[in-house]
């Protein structure tokens, strides 16, 4: 099979494209993971049964269910309900909700892991709860999760082209567009390869630094 340079080229435009959409996707996406994720945590710290048990029942519920399936559900299903929102804007609260559900998991172990004692103090310093959770507990315990949260990032990303299936044109969708109106796969498909890996190579770059920013 020979390879096209013309192809890689007339595809690039294409490319960048998809790339703003991914990109997009993965912002807005983390960002809805990380503070829905934070509260989700925070509602299961709750003393009450009844926040604990319905969050529980709801989180499992989107963990243990497919992001194919809730996208469709989504995106075919609420329009039904009278709820319609555009096909980006349900692909990325998809996204966001369904691995708000795992970082959760992350803040949890994050808030545990810091020391009893630390809590004592503050409840001996007569420290409100608000003061106690955003200037001594919260800073602590993010600075311990933030190497788990940037591999769901990357998880994020991998799991972009996924929105693929509700007409979302990111780059895998941007390639398969392609490849079907000029009949060449190897080439647009490889390049969107490429793309995915140094994506994800810089963002382990920045997540990194930013460890070792808090680390200090």
């Amino acid at each position: 099979m020979k390879w096209d340079w013309s192809a890689v080229s007339g595809f690039m435009p294409h490319l960048w494209d998809g790339l703003l959409v991914t990109v997009q996707i993965l912002a807005l996406g983390s960002l809805i993971s990380f503070a829905l994720g934070l509260v989700w945590a925070l509602l299961m710290r709750s003393p009450s049964r009844w926040v604990t048990w319905p969050v529980g029942v709801v989180t499992e519920f989107v963990r243990n269910t497919p992001l194919l399936v809730q996208l469709f559900f989504l995106f075919y299903v609420l329009p039904e309900w009278g709820l319609t929102f555009s096909a980006l804007t349900t692909g990325v609260f998809a996204i966001g909700l369904h691995y708000s559900t795992y970082t959760m998991q992350v803040y949890r172990a994050g808030i545990e892991a810091v020391p009893v004692g630390q809590w004592e103090a503050a409840t001996a310093l007569n420290l409100p709860l608000h003061r106690t959770w955003t200037a001594v507990i919260l800073p602590q315990a993010v600075r311990r999760v933030v190497p788990a949260l940037g591999n769901y990032v990357i998880s994020m990303l991998k799991d972009t082209p996924m929105v693929m299936a509700i007409t979302v044109l990111e780059m895998l969708g941007q390639a398969r567009l392609y490849s079907q109106e000029h009949f060449q796969f190897t080439e647009p498909l490889t390049v969107i390869g490429v793309a995915f890996i140094v994506i994800s190579y810089l963002a382990s770059l920045a997540l990194r630094a930013l460890e070792r920013r808090l680390a200090h």
